[in-house]
């Protein structure tokens, strides 16, 4: 069974250590699912960002994503992937680790 990280996302700092342990863990066939929320959704304006897209599942908060008015569509984000809180929830649920940066 494959290995599950959740990584939940709240704050705008830290890209560059989310992108090198999102790295690390593909390197070691580990899942990772990234739940975005508060000021971490700001992240998408980051040049960055863009290299989390084949290293991980993301999620939005749209409650958060709207409250700091940022447009969509976000590169390689669908529409989809824009959730509620309960899909933090259920990201917890599926994990075997647990990170919140």
């Amino acid at each position: 069974m494959k290995k599950k990280l959740s990584i939940y996302v709240s704050s705008d700092q830290h890209l560059e250590k989310l992108i090198n342990l999102c790295r690390a863990a593909k390197k070691k066939g580990v899942e990772v699912n990234i739940f975005f929320t508060h000021l971490g959704v700001k992240l998408t304006n980051h040049p960055r960002f863009g290299k989390l897209e084949k290293l991980a599942k993301m999620s939005f908060c749209n409650m958060a994503f709207g409250a700091h008015k940022l447009k969509k569509p976000v590169p390689g984000i669908s529409d989809k992937d824009f959730a509620t809180q309960e899909r933090h929830c259920r990201l917890i649920e599926a994990c075997d680790r647990y990170l919140a940066f």
